[in-house]
């Protein structure tokens, strides 16, 4: 038999039939737990399948780990042995003496299977191993070797030595931390025959657009570095290190280090925190009651409270057992219940909490027949402790106007029961109103969020639709009912004289009234154009659909997603297809809407008296609003490029350009910016920043390896995103692409059996991710309408702090 062709421990053992005996132990090596000690000690093996002299790597990477092991403070310093005598393994005295162990070999069977086995026994004690490079390719036939590994390379990897961008995405691990977020670095980059992510925590991914990595591309997940635990010990790996020249470098050489405090047990590390299997996504509510709306409405928005309960909306669309209405002529058109459910964690009970009368119950069909109105949005005040405030984005039912096709959108404030998880709904207090048309159908927005100083973002959408102008820009000026254009977003979006289409920042009085903060875009007294067209509300102008927006409050920087039009492919005559986009919003501006798209991608004008024919592109650093609909300033601030966005075709689209800026728009020129995200059905659902409150003795807290991460997800579930993504703050305010993503979609589940229709996510007190799921169906509820929550389970950092190898310095 091929020495490793047997595989040690229960682990890859089969089970014994009855009366069968059982095969005896590959070796009964007894090593003390854990390996080492204070005199911190590190086993290099460099040990061989293939004859011939040493390799110059491996004679850089002893010379290397030599050094780290003199390097930095006295507390780190530890001795190096090499050898490439694998009988090592089966000495228990000696392999008990190390810390930790490095592999340099190159590939084959480097060890006979008793030698495996003792490898076994030295991590089932508690040792450290740090693989390098080839180390991946050594005993091919070992499902524990490839266990510890992690993954092995694809016969097809590419064999040159190329440079490339690597995204180190762990900021925390001390493998990670210290290195740059976009780590340029030539080596041989190994493709993976199975990509390890969410199996083992990746702590560095390489970017597959900087160099050219064959045909066994694993694509924009692409890790190069990770560590797990394993089988009781602590293994750290790392594709990199595969040229001599990798051990002169010092970021390199920072890197190994980094590993090797962790695995010789000098240094802790959470090496848990990207695997799949340490979340649990749990359904709180259950489907409601027949006829009833016990559990919850048509899912529309959430909120945590600092005692941990959760508050969530039903917009107003019934189930489907309630009667529709949608003939203007009857008085009760589009009535329905906006209803605010409460969730309490302690009791693992729902509250109706109360119910609003809304205009939002139309059901599906035709832009000029459903309806996105109703309960909008959620908040509570920032001392709802004391005063159980909580403020609801709402369309009441009351104010619609039958004969204009108008309504009033409002922000109210109410007072909420904390003994009964009632609203008390004679405590409204209007803080803001504005109109909307209703004639048409879409895009109501309704986040709200609030930032360290007490304003209270308000995310509004602008309520037009794009079928009059074949899904791209919405600009057509010519279709209005009573006066009043349903089609043109430059009377909404690209108006700074009108509340739709904005993110407006307001702050609430005690009282009921609010005042306007310094820093909007806007003061509401601009005397340019004759004055009067401005409104200082308005922190952000020129979005769409706005549904959800979040604000970090370490930072105050807002965060929002938005819902692009519809038209499928782009079009060299009319501009970019529908992007849907997320952006970081660090001060008031204009995001483009409805001139320019994604990375200031402008769309072509069209005005009357034939909004068919195309006049020319817009200028998205000197965008003009010369509607016929337009009652605010004609000059726009200039637009402000966006982070992400996203089309049916890939991630953040770009084209070549002209002289003049305009993109070719051709399809086939296409480049893809992002290529960790997809469109087709789409509908952004911007989500929270994470922060990692260090003081919570929470069990179930997302670790803080998430901390300062943002999560940006989708309304579907398919190739669009659930992602949670690093930008730079050098760049971030002006439109700079993401550094680094990785995919949620295994920790926060996809599938029809999961939460496949994502409408909302935030983080609770305890650190636990609550999402609403919509449900199945449009504009109703419906058995998977629900209230999730995805805890951690995978506990702390390893090793525990009593079996450190010294005392932290």
């Amino acid at each position: 038999m091929a020495a490793g062709a047997v595989t040690a421990g229960a682990l890859s053992a089969p089970p014994a039939s009855a009366g069968q005996a059982p095969e005896p132990p590959l070796t009964t090596m007894s090593i003390k737990s854990p390996p080492g000690g204070a005199n911190v000690r590190v086993l290099i093996f460099y040990g061989s399948a293939a004859a011939g002299d040493e390799s110059p790597v491996v004679n850089a990477g002893i010379e290397a780990i030599e050094k780290i092991g003199l390097s930095g403070p006295a507390a780190q310093h530890f001795k190096v042995e090499a050898t490439d005598d694998a009988s090592v393994f089966t000495q228990e005295t000696k392999l008990g003496r190390f810390n930790a162990i490095v592999f340099l070999t190159g590939g084959g069977d480097v060890l006979d299977p008793e030698q495996e086995a003792g490898l076994e026994a030295y991590m089932e004690a508690g040792g450290g191993f740090v693989g390098l490079h080839d180390a991946a390719r050594a005993e091919p036939y070992s499902d524990w070797f490839t266990g510890l590994i992690g993954a092995r390379p694809a016969t097809t990897s590419p064999t040159n030595v190329q440079r490339a961008t690597v995204e180190v995405g762990d900021r925390q691990h001390p493998a990670t931390k210290d290195l740059p977020v976009q780590w340029k670095r030539p080596d041989q980059w190994l493709n993976w025959v199975k990509n390890p992510s969410g199996e083992v925590h990746t702590v560095a991914r390489v970017r597959e657009s900087t160099y050219q990595p064959g045909t066994s591309a694993n694509g924009s997940d692409h890790p190069v570095s990770w560590c797990r635990d394993y089988d009781g010990g602590r293994s750290f790996y790392t594709g990199m290190g595969g040229t001599a020249a990798s051990f002169d470098e010092t970021d390199f050489r920072t890197h190994l280090r980094g590993a090797l405090l962790w695995t010789t047990r000098l240094a802790r590390a959470d090496c848990k925190a990207t695997i799949n299997a340490n979340y649990k996504a749990e359904r709180l509510t259950q489907p409601n009651q027949p006829g009833q709306s016990d559990q919850i409405g048509e899912p529309h928005g959430l909120v945590t409270t600092p005692d941990g309960r959760v508050l969530y909306i039903g917009r107003g669309g019934a189930d489907s057992s309630q009667p529709v209405i949608t003939d203007w002529n009857n008085p009760d058109i589009g009535k329905g219940k906006g209803q605010i459910h409460v969730y309490d964690p302690k009791t693992k009970k729902v509250t109706l909490a109360g119910e609003l009368t809304v205009f939002g119950n139309k059901g599906g069909g035709d832009e000029l027949v459903k309806v996105e109105e109703g309960l909008l949005g959620i908040e509570v005040d920032p001392r709802f402790e004391q005063n159980g405030w909580v403020y609801l984005h709402y369309t009441p039912h009351s104010e619609i106007n039958r004969d204009t096709r108008m309504a009033e959108r409002r922000v109210s404030r109410f007072t909420l029961d904390p003994a009964t998880d009632k609203l008390d709904l004679s405590s409204e207090k209007v803080l803001l109103s504005w109109p909307v048309q209703i004639h048409s159908c879409c895009h109501a927005g309704g986040g709200m969020a609030w930032d360290s100083q007490g304003n209270l973002y308000i995310a509004t959408g602008d309520n037009n639709s794009s079928r009059f102008s074949d899904g791209y820009s919405g600009n057509n000026p010519q279709p209005n009912y009573k006066g009043v254009s349903f089609a043109d977003a430059r009377r909404t979006a690209g108006n700074t004289n009108n509340l739709n289409g904005k993110i407006l920042r307001i702050h609430p009085e005690p009282d009921g009234t609010y005042t306007l903060p310094e820093g909007n875009l806007f003061t509401g007294k601009e005397t340019a154009e004759g004055g009067g067209k401005t409104r200082g509300e308005i922190y952000v102008m020129g979005v769409r659909n706005p549904a959800r927006i979040s604000v970090d409050k370490k930072t105050d920087t807002l965060y929002a997603g938005w819902v692009g039009p519809d038209a499928g492919v782009p079009s060299t005559t009319w501009g970019p297809a529908k992007y849907d986009t997320f952006a970081v919003i660090t001060k008031a501006s204009n995001r483009g809407w409805p001139y320019c798209m994604g990375n200031k991608q402008p769309y072509r004008d069209r005005n009357l008296p034939d909004p068919t024919r195309p006049l020319g592109w817009y200028d998205c650093d000197h965008p003009k609003n010369e509607s016929p609909n337009n009652d605010g300033l004609v000059n726009l601030p200039p637009v402000t490029g966006n982070n992400i966005w996203y089309s049916p075709q890939g991630g953040a689209p770009d084209y070549p350009r002209d002289a003049n800026g305009i993109p070719s728009y051709k399809q086939e020129e296409a480049t893809y910016l992002l290529p960790w995200l997809k469109g087709g059905g789409q509908a952004a659902m911007n989500g929270p920043v994470y922060r990692y409150d260090t003081t919570s003795s929470s069990d179930v807290a997302w670790p803080s390896y998430w901390d300062g991460k943002w999560f940006v997800g989708d309304f579907y579930d398919a190739d669009q995103p659930r992602n949670a993504v690093l930008t730079d703050p050098k760049t971030q305010g002006d439109g700079g692409l993401p550094i680094h993503s990785e995919s949620l979609k295994k920790i926060v589940p996809i599938g029809n059996d999961g939460i496949k229709n994502l409408m909302d996510w935030k983080f609770g007190p305890d650190g636990s991710l609550y999402v609403l799921d919509y449900g199945r169906g449009f504009f109703t509820s419906d058995s998977k309408s629900a209230l999730w929550r995805v805890t951690y389970t995978g506990g702390g950092a390893t090793p525990v702090a009593d079996q450190l190898a010294r005392e932290a310095q």
